[in-house]
């Protein structure tokens, strides 16, 4: 699954860890979200919709091309 995470990030000029802090993970799992190497569970993505004030479906997306 691909995200938009990296960019609504650095729109807020946020680090990883003022993200991370924001949705109570770590650095690291902000990290491997952002490279696709992990997806979040739906709890955790509902709180980075809350966070971004959007719909899950504007942050995270299936890749078609692929």
């Amino acid at each position: 699954m691909k995200n938009r995470l990296k960019v609504l990030r650095a729109e807020r000029d946020w680090t990883q860890a003022d993200l991370a802090e924001a949705v109570d993970v770590s650095r690291q799992t902000i990290n491997a979200i952002e490279k696709d190497k992990f997806d979040p569970s739906l709890p955790l993505a509902f709180k980075f919709a809350r966070l971004f004030e959007l719909p899950i479906e504007a942050i995270f997306f299936v890749d078609e091309a692929n």
